[in-house]
Order: C-alpha cells, then sequence, then structure tokens
C-alpha cells in the first residue's frame, strides 16, 4: 500500500494523465491566460484561452516523465533569471556529493522561488532536484496541487484539525521525509519554519525540528543520531530585492495596528506570481555544512540552523542602505532611495526594517 499517496509527488508513470488532465481544466488555462496577458482587453480572453490551450496540448505532448516535465521548467527558469535578476550566485553547492540525499532546511522568503533557485543551483551543478515540502493552505484551487505535485512537491497538512489528526499528520510527514533521504537518497527542500519571514529574521521553529525526529523516535534511534542520519543542510538565500516587500509590509502594519490580518482568497497565489515575475535585483544561495556533529537535543539543533542560516546569509547592498536609512543617515545608494520612493509612507519603517533585519541579526550575533 502507498501509505503517503495523498502527500508524495506524483510518479512518472502518472504525469502524462494529470497534465492532460491540467490542459482540460478550464480555471488553469483561464489563470495562465490572465498571468501572461494581463494588458490585453476583457474580450479577448475567450480566442486567447483557446490559443493556450491548443499550444499546451501539443507542449504536454512531449512530456512523459517527472524529469521532462522538470526540465520544461528549467526553460522558464532561465527566462525568469534573463529578465528578473541582475545575477545568480551559488555559494558552497560544490561541498554536495552526488547521489546522496540531503535535507536542506532554508530560510523562507519567497513562496515559489526559494525552493526554485536552489532547484536550478542543483540542477546546473549535475545533482538530484530537490523535492519540495509545501503547505496545503496554498492549494485551494485543484490545478495549483497539481502542478505543484508534478514539479516534486509533496504537502505539508497544516489544516489538520484537532490533536489527534494534527499528530498523525505529522507523523506521516516525518515518515515520508525520512523514507525519502534514508531509503531513497532524495533531495527534500523544507523551509525553517511554517510562513515567510515577512520581517527579514530568521529563525527556525523547534517544531520542525520534533518533527524530523518523529519517525526515527519510533524506532528508538537517539536524537544525535537521527540527526546526522538527515544529513541536514542549513541554505540561506538573499535577494537583492524583494516582489513582494510592499505586500508583506502591508500584512505586518496592519497586524500591528489592528492585531489581525485577513488573507484575501488567493492572495498566496498572487504572491507566487509576483514572486516569479517581479524584479529581485542579485539573488545568492549559499549552501551551508551538513551538520553532523552531536546535537543532543532540538534546542542545540536549531542553534547550529541558525548560526548557519544568519551567519552564511549574503548581505547585499539594499540591507546596508536600509540600515543607513533607518538609523537617520543617507543610504548612499540612489537605485534604492529611487525604490523606496515608490514606497507607500506608512509602509517605510516596516520595509526599511525588513531589508536591514538580515544585517542587523548578524551584527547582534557578532557574524560579521
Amino acid at each position: 500500500m502507498d501509505q503517503f499517496h495523498d502527500i508524495r509527488p506524483y510518479n512518472d508513470d502518472e504525469v502524462a494523465g494529470v497534465l492532460q488532465n491540467l490542459v482540460n481544466t478550464p480555471d488553469f488555462i483561464d489563470t495562465i491566460v490572465g498571468f501572461k496577458f494581463t494588458k490585453w482587453p476583457q474580450w479577448t480572453r475567450g480566442f486567447l484561452a483557446y490559443v493556450v490551450k491548443h499550444v499546451l496540448q501539443k507542449e504536454v505532448r512531449k512530456i512523459n516523465d517527472v524529469r521532462a516535465f522538470q526540465t520544461q521548467v528549467a526553460d522558464y527558469m532561465e527566462r525568469m533569471i534573463k529578465t528578473t535578476t541582475s545575477n545568480v550566485e551559488y555559494r558552497g553547492v560544490d561541498k554536495l556529493a552526488k547521489n546522496e540525499g540531503y535535507l536542506f532546511l532554508s530560510n523562507h522568503r519567497d513562496i515559489a522561488m526559494d525552493p526554485a533557485f536552489v532547484n536550478y543551483g542543483l540542477y546546473l551543478n549535475g545533482l538530484d532536484t530537490v523535492r519540495i515540502a509545501i503547505g496545503d493552505n496554498l492549494l485551494r484551487r485543484p490545478f495549483v496541487s497539481d502542478l505543484m505535485r508534478l514539479n516534486k512537491s509533496f504537502i505539508v497538512k497544516r489544516s489538520a484539525n484537532g490533536i489527534r489528526e494534527m499528530m498523525a499528520a505529522f507523523g506521516q510527514l516525518s515518515d515520508y521525509i525520512t523514507h525519502s533521504l534514508t531509503k531513497e537518497h532524495c533531495n527534500i527542500w523544507i523551509a525553517q519554519k511554517e510562513g515567510r519571514a515577512k520581517d527579514g529574521i530568521d529563525q527556525t521553529d523547534p517544531a520542525i525540528i520534533k518533527m524530523f525526529f518523529m519517525s526515527q523516535k519510533k524506532q528508538k534511534i537517539a536524537f544525535p543520531d537521527a540527526m546526522r542520519n538527515l544529513k541536514i543542510v542549513p541554505v540561506s538565500i538573499s535577494y537583492e530585492y524583494d516582489p513582494c516587500a510592499f505586500d508583506k509590509a502591508r500584512e505586518l502594519n496592519e497586524k500591528s495596528t489592528t492585531g489581525s490580518y485577513q488573507k484575501a482568497e488567493f492572495e498566496d497565489i498572487d504572491s507566487i506570481r509576483k514572486g516569479i515575475v517581479g524584479r529581485k535585483g542579485k539573488v545568492i544561495v549559499t549552501f551551508g555544512d551538513v551538520i553532523d556533529h552531536n546535537c543532543a537535543t532540538p534546542d542545540e539543533m536549531v542553534a547550529e540552523v541558525d548560526r548557519q542560516i544568519v551567519g552564511k546569509y549574503a548581505i547585499q547592498s539594499t540591507n546596508e542602505a536600509a540600515l543607513k536609512m533607518l538609523n537617520g543617515q543617507a543610504s548612499g545608494d540612489s537605485v534604492f532611495d529611487e525604490y523606496m520612493a515608490t514606497c507607500p509612507e506608512v509602509l517605510r519603517e516596516t520595509v526599511l526594517s525588513m531589508y536591514a533585519n538580515p544585517l542587523i541579526q548578524k551584527q547582534e550575533r557578532g557574524l560579521l
């Protein structure tokens, strides 16, 4: 029995059928039309949907397995990099061994682009791409779930109700991660905590580490040995510009002034779109060192992951400029000044803090 059937990525033999269903899903086609032809008049949408569907039907006939699908994704990734970034740099990837399963525990800035940039760096260096942990809160539209699972994503059941259901979901997730790493030697990407670090402060949630341990704890494996078995590699992803910065600041501002924030129905999908097409400037992805020394407790593991993620975070000119502006100084960066000139005044301090916080974290930890 496939005990992971409801959360795992699609297998090769499922790809063709899922793609055929996708191109025959009006919601999927309409979303692509809205995404690619935003400025076209409404009356053209019907014709554009017909054309897009016809083109996609021809494209998907060539795709019969996950690798072929991801090769297609890599083509889109190359185009996106050329149009939305000034440069993408990978550090530490040369330390990784081929045919080894690593658990990449990453800081989190962008819903889709964080794992996408990690994946692209592995792909360029001849390493296996990752299985990506994605919360079921992002999968409210069925076609999004299909697309993600085609691209080697597995589902984290955040919407589980009640303690018993939640523990069962975490247990299944822990079993799946351990099985992927130790039995199949597949790479895994997961964020260091639930949700993006909208304030720019990178901190690992101890609950993530405890979830990792659940599977091996049942087998009476000691915590330090269990962590070594998972080959955890902290990853720091640094964007010169965050395409969703003003939206994140708006959410943080509303929470601080009213005590709560209610997301629009498809707000996460819109964040994914903005993250893909928005300006990013320079992007630097730094792979840390495998944590193979004795971390006796979850808190010790959290401390080591945080030390590496904060310590290896690549400081950008925007981080330095923002900190200067927070301190009442001139930024010394005319491009960042122009960028901040487009920021609503009510969000200004929140946005500056968001960009400055990675640098402040380094300073406070003495990691510069």
